[in-house]
């Protein structure tokens, strides 16, 4: 990374330096206009304070409404390009933020979501851990869950420590997709070839210089989230399977103590027959055992199916996206500006 020093003897970014800024949307048209004001604010005090050239990439992963029509009318500023790119249909989060990667320039990248609860102005001090301390990952995470409920705190530290058990790489718990990566850390993350993507999983598993900052997250411009716990509860198996095998070796455990507990109980019927004379039932005890170990197994057959299907996913490697459009603004009058329809 290259560093300047003004006359005042602030550090600032050389003039090579890009943040490229990744914000999916879907369903966002309400505050769209809004948030775009708050980037632009924040391009200009970028580049005045650290010489950066900021660019946005809106994702647009299928709305329903009119965010797509919205982004196509955002303007370029002085200090901030735009580029909009249409999802053919909605692929979800993940898709969404591996299309803004894959078009992003080699540059920084940040990532953030659209619906206004990521401060923009919070970026000026992941971009400062960047450039002044040298940090290649700056991740964000929520300051505290006060606010939700016992239960919902409580699923998610189970699944942080379910995913994290026998890990090499941990993933941090309560870290969220608003973060910003250095062009190191940018390219090792367009390296990793998994079409099941859990971007968490993958930021952290990468490695280098990483730093956590905790934040508040600001109350939704507009609507409500569309994450309900049906679509959380889908996303937490997701990040399990594509990330982690401890479903697995819970099963093998589940399997150790059940085959152990059966030992265990077949060695007190022989005591009670040889040892007590006394008559063991055997219906009872031979339904409770058909059940439990049928119940079992079909969980693990369950688990090892989800594997399964990753794999199989991974096997037909189809593309994890396809683009309907996409429209470059550039600031400078002489840059290329342009509109494509073709599927990419």
């Amino acid at each position: 990374m290259t560093l300047a020093v003004d006359p005042s003897g602030r550090q600032t970014a050389a003039p090579e330096q890009s943040l490229y800024l990744v914000v999916p949307l879907y369903n966002e048209a309400a505050g769209l206009r809004q948030l775009h004001e708050r980037l632009q604010a924040l391009a200009t005090t970028l580049q005045q304070r650290y010489r950066l050239r900021c660019e946005v990439i809106y994702v647009d992963d299928g709305s329903a409404d009119d965010t797509l029509v919205i982004a196509r009318g955002l303007p370029a500023a002085p200090a901030l390009d735009v580029q909009v790119v249409s999802l053919s249909r909605n692929f979800g989060k993940e898709a969404a933020l591996m299309a803004g990667l894959d078009y992003a320039g080699n540059g920084a990248v940040l990532f953030m979501d659209g619906d206004g609860q990521h401060p923009p102005a919070l970026v000026e001090q992941l971009v400062q851990h960047w450039l002044v301390d040298g940090y290649d990952v700056v991740y964000t995470a929520k300051a505290h869950r006060d606010n939700e409920s016992w239960a919902r705190r409580t699923a998610v530290r189970g699944f942080y420590a379910l995913i994290n058990w026998g890990a090499r790489q941990k993933i941090p718990e309560d870290a969220g997709d608003f973060r910003l990566l250095s062009p190191r850390a940018t390219a090792a993350l367009r390296q990793l070839p998994e079409r099941n993507r859990f971007f968490k999983g993958l930021a952290s598993w990468i490695g280098f210089r990483q730093i956590r900052v905790d934040y508040e997250p600001e109350p939704r411009a507009h609507g409500i989230t569309s994450f309900n716990a049906a679509r959380l509860i889908g996303l937490s198996i997701e990040g399990l399977t594509s990330f982690s095998v401890a479903p697995l070796r819970i099963a093998s455990a589940l399997g150790v103590l059940l085959a152990l507990g059966a030992f265990l109980f077949g060695i007190s019927i022989l005591w009670e027959t040889w040892i007590d004379g006394k008559s063991v039932p055997g219906y009872p005890s031979l339904i409770v055992g058909m059940m439990t170990i049928g119940g079992v197994q079909l969980l693990m057959i369950g688990i090892v199916g989800e594997y399964i299907g990753k794999i199989l996913s991974e096997l037909k490697a189809r593309p994890i996206y396809f683009v309907a459009e996409h429209n470059v603004r550039r600031a400078s009058p002489d840059a290329a500006s342009g509109e494509r329809t073709a599927a990419e």
